[in-house]
């Protein structure tokens, strides 16, 4: 796997190794219970749990007792979206992107289908962008919830969440923002930003997989959608994730450390990768917003070169995709690209470049050599 050269970083990243000692030693040595009361294993692994609290809610403006332990963003938004819907007059109106993550699609689509929702589609334009002011028309009509992540998992797009969360708050309707593509790449505020439900997922900044939150904005409610043993406030029943949480802990403070200075390094080689495959690919086109787009994220396409030819030909030496992860599998087009107005032509050539803080140089000039050479010898079948 050291030979294969990793630019998948929408889908997950490795983990920070100094991430990873912190989530060994609690998987090995301070691995109590955080529940267990009568002993010092429990107290340290409480302990952990409140320093972690700390850690993401310095990370992201928040308050440590906002925070409840997930165990990742499609937990967060289902226990969001459902527990606050599960206590409106049904059928609840739902705000919704339409290029929003699946996990808040699917979710909301499965409330509508059993009556408990009504999905109000938002428009976008071929930038992935919202229409501001579609939102506040619809606004203006009233909602049980607005749903708008942070950037997009594969144009990488990156929202207006202030203004998105001014405008919820002026018609008082809650809002979730899934912030699993942004939180520990982009500064965040979620005290100031009129955001009511926030999602974090750990392994999408080199925390490990499985572990994540949901923050939830003092004196709102929700219901649990999993019982036993009342958790996190009653929210989320299960024995926590001790040692994922510590390490999910540690990658925010690191973030918080690092994140100015490791972004404008990881745009540069973004940059530099752009550069070398617009200068060998003519027809080569730059999906998504350009001016406000994760600093990791390329989204192109070829026209007339299928992504799957161009896969065949680079799997083995280098890890890029065709879409999201979340929709591995599923002979489909994506439901983003789609949603841009992208033509079929466009959609087909398609591919997600993700670069991250450990890309070097070489594996940049190395990944255009590749693609630009796939290209070619597709191009020359034809």
């Amino acid at each position: 796997m050291t030979n294969i050269i990793y630019l998948d970083y929408h889908s997950t990243t490795p983990v920070d190794p100094r991430v990873a000692e912190k989530v060994m030693y609690y998987m090995t040595t301070a691995f109590g219970n955080a529940n267990s009361v009568d002993h010092s294993y429990g107290d340290e692994a409480a302990k952990a749990l409140k320093q972690a609290r700390q850690q993401i809610a310095e990370l992201i403006n928040a308050s440590p007792k906002e925070i409840i332990f997930t165990s990742g963003a499609t937990e967060s938004i289902n226990l969001a979206i459902q527990g606050h819907i599960s206590q409106q007059n049904t059928p609840a109106k739902i705000i919704v992107s339409p290029v929003e993550h699946k996990a808040v699609l699917d979710t909301c689509k499965a409330l509508a289908k059993k009556g408990l929702a009504k999905i109000i589609w938002l428009k976008v334009n071929q930038q992935a962008q919202i229409d501001l002011e579609h939102l506040e028309k619809v606004c203006a009509d009233g909602a049980a919830l607005i749903c708008v992540m942070a950037a997009n998992n594969e144009v990488g797009t990156i929202y207006p969440i202030e203004k998105i969360g001014a405008i919820a708050s002026s018609q008082n309707i809650p809002f979730l923002c899934d912030a699993s593509q942004a939180v520990g790449k982009i500064p965040f505020n979620f005290q100031d930003w009129g955001i009511t439900y926030l999602a974090i997922s750990g392994h999408k900044f080199y925390a490990p997989k499985g572990v994540g939150a949901l923050v939830v904005k003092k004196n709102h409610h929700l219901l649990p959608i999993i019982y036993g043993g009342g958790h996190e406030q009653g929210l989320r029943s299960g024995t926590l994730n001790v040692p994922g949480i510590a390490g999910l802990g540690e990658a925010c403070r690191l973030r918080g450390l690092e994140m100015e200075k490791d972004e404008s390094a990881i745009a540069q080689l973004r940059d530099t990768l752009q550069n070398l495959l617009q200068s060998n690919i003519p027809d080569l086109v730059v999906n998504g917003d350009l001016n406000n787009r994760l600093s990791g994220n390329l989204h192109i396409s070829i026209p007339n070169i299928p992504n799957s030819a161009i896969i065949a030909r680079i799997r083995h030496q280098l890890a890029i995709s065709t879409g999201a992860a979340c929709s591995s599998g599923v002979v489909a087009p994506s439901h983003v690209l789609q949603s841009m107005n992208l033509s079929e032509n466009m959609i087909e050539g398609a591919l997600r470049i993700g670069v991250g803080k450990f890309t070097t140089k070489a594996e940049i000039e190395r990944t255009s050599s590749l693609i630009i050479s796939a290209v070619n010898d597709i191009q020359q079948m034809l």
